[in-house]
């Protein structure tokens, strides 16, 4: 009696327990990294310090990922979480995206959307795919949350995943998620 009571038990459980293990979550991101818009500065002739003058050649390369551009300003953000299902469904909860610079350190300009774009390759033409470009709204203090679909719906297994979270006004990203080991 005992040993059917426990092979009953043992059955419901692997019956139960199969919708989890049916995730169709394929990608997931932990933690992000803000926005430095500038990469790298040379200066021609070279000289330590970079010294400015007209014999000398300034160049400044912008920070762009995978076609996309930065924001003008150095942005930082506290947490990150968002996953990415095979369907193209997509949630991403952020807090503290925020201003890093400037006389406006610390905050958000008033009415700045967020959207989010998967990139699936590392070469051009990335694999670029994205929510809505109207976006979310940030918060006075930087916190926003997307729910939504990518588009067109990315191609799995995503071979180079990063996830980058974008301005509504002009596309430039802001910061990007790190990928969740494991994926």
């Amino acid at each position: 009696m005992m040993q059917k009571a426990l092979a009953c038990t043992m059955f419901l459980g692997v019956v139960f327990s199969l919708p989890a293990a049916a995730d169709d979550t394929n990608l997931k991101f932990k933690g992000g990294i803000g926005v430095i818009p500038v990469s790298s500065v040379t200066c021609m002739p070279s000289a330590t310090p970079c010294v400015t003058g007209p014999a000398v050649t300034v160049t400044v390369n912008q920070n762009v990922v995978r076609g996309q551009q930065p924001a003008g300003q150095i942005w930082v953000i506290d947490e990150l979480d968002a996953q990415v299902q095979t369907t193209g469904n997509i949630t991403v909860h952020g807090k503290g995206l925020v201003l890093g610079g400037g006389n406006g350190a610390g905050g958000v300009p008033a009415g700045t959307n967020v959207f989010a774009t998967l990139s699936c390759l590392s070469t051009s033409p990335f694999g670029l795919s994205s929510t809505n470009f109207a976006g979310a709204t940030l918060s006075p203090n930087g916190d926003f949350q997307i729910n939504g679909t990518l588009s067109p719906t990315p191609t799995f297994p995503c071979a180079s995943p990063l996830l980058l979270i974008q301005s509504a006004a002009n596309n430039h990203w802001f910061a990007l998620g790190i990928v969740r080991s494991g994926n």
